[in-house]
C-alpha cells in the first residue's frame, strides 16, 4: 500500500474508485468530469491516492479556495484496511500546514461515512443542501486529535 500525490494521469482510475462507491453515490456520473477533477487536484487544492498493485483504490482531494473536503473515497473492495483514516490524516495535515481556517464537508446521513467523521472528531454544524450533513473541523481540534 502506498499513497502519494495525485497526479493528472490518476483521474482515469480516480472516477473509476468515485463510481465504485454504495454510500454517496454521483446520481449520475457525469456530475463529476475530468476536468472537474482537474481543477480540484492543481488549481483549487491538492489531492492523494493509495495504490495497490499499481491500482488506485482510494483518494482524497481538498479544496483550499472553499475551505471544503471535495472527496474522500475508498473503492468497496479495499474498505476497512484503514486506507480512508490515512487519506484523511495526510489530506488534513496539509491543509493545516497552508491555512488556520476551519474545514468542511457534506455527507449523506445514516453511512459509514457519517460514524466515520463523527470518529475522528468533525463536529456537525448543519445540513448541506437537502440530504447531507454538514461537519466541521478546526484547526485547534485537530492540533489536539492528530495522530
Amino acid at each position: 500500500m502506498m499513497i502519494r500525490e495525485a497526479k493528472s494521469e490518476d483521474i482515469f482510475q480516480i472516477q473509476i474508485v468515485r463510481n465504485a462507491v454504495k454510500e454517496n453515490r454521483l446520481s449520475n456520473p457525469d456530475l463529476v468530469t475530468d476536468k472537474d477533477c482537474e481543477e480540484f487536484l492543481f488549481e483549487r487544492g491538492k489531492g492523494w491516492v493509495c495504490e495497490i498493485n499499481d491500482q488506485v483504490v482510494g483518494f482524497s482531494i481538498v479544496d483550499l479556495k472553499e475551505n471544503n473536503i471535495w472527496a474522500l473515497f475508498v473503492h468497496p473492495d479495499f474498505e476497512g484496511l484503514g486506507i480512508g483514516q490515512k487519506l484523511h490524516h495526510i489530506m488534513l495535515n496539509w491543509y493545516f500546514q497552508q491555512t488556520k481556517k476551519s474545514v468542511w464537508l457534506g455527507t449523506a446521513f445514516d453511512t459509514r461515512a457519517e460514524k466515520f467523521y463523527r470518529k475522528i472528531g468533525w463536529k456537525e454544524t448543519g445540513t448541506h443542501g437537502k440530504h447531507e450533513i454538514k461537519f466541521e473541523m478546526t484547526y485547534n481540534t485537530w492540533k489536539e486529535i492528530k495522530p
